[in-house]
């Protein structure tokens, strides 16, 4: 990661921070590094991350989700930064689904997903070299408006959505209602 990525990811987990209960047990989905792990430290009881490229050695799950996660929960809140907008439009109900399945009631899950004009941003960065660890081609065009819409079909309400980072980058926080299992 180039300085501006480890920027950018910084900035989009102190974002999420705040919507991850203390005390509670966190599932971050698409956990790079570990880097929200680290930051939430000793906020919550337990903490698992998987990620496809996450370092060796690491105590993180090197894997896809939800495939290759073996505990299954349940888990006080589910983090998904800059994750969502990369699995494929025919994969999120069953995606959703997922993660709806890991989560206690009352539950949440919290993501992250940039707005358009980012891709055309970062492939600008990109010719420059200023940034590398994003892979926009994987957006699948994807419109952040569109995010609710699939978590309210897996029975989930919003509980926040904000624009930050000057409008480019979206938060979203849904909530299974406690008596939904």
């Amino acid at each position: 990661m180039t300085p501006l990525d480890r920027l950018i990811q910084r900035l989009r987990i102190r974002k999420a921070l705040p919507h991850i209960p203390a005390g509670g047990r966190l599932l971050d989905i698409g956990c790079a590094d570990g880097a929200l792990i680290r930051a939430a430290g000793g906020s919550v009881r337990d903490a698992v991350g998987i990620d496809p490229d996450a370092p060796a050695g690491s105590g993180l799950i090197r894997g896809s989700f939800p495939q290759d996660l073996r505990d299954r929960g349940p888990y006080d809140v589910l983090a998904l930064l800059a994750v969502f907008e990369h699995v494929p439009d025919g994969e999120r109900p069953a995606f959703v689904a997922a993660c709806r399945d890991l989560l206690r009631p009352g539950g949440r899950v919290v993501i992250t997903v940039p707005a358009p004009l980012v891709d055309r941003i970062v492939d600008t960065l990109r010719r420059l070299r200023l940034l590398h660890g994003m892979d926009i081609e994987a957006h699948h065009g994807y419109r952040p408006e569109e995010t609710p819409r699939y978590f309210a079909a897996a029975g989930m309400r919003l509980v926040t959505h904000e624009r930050f980072e000057l409008g480019l980058n979206h938060l979203f926080v849904f909530e299974l209602p406690a008596a939904s299992r």
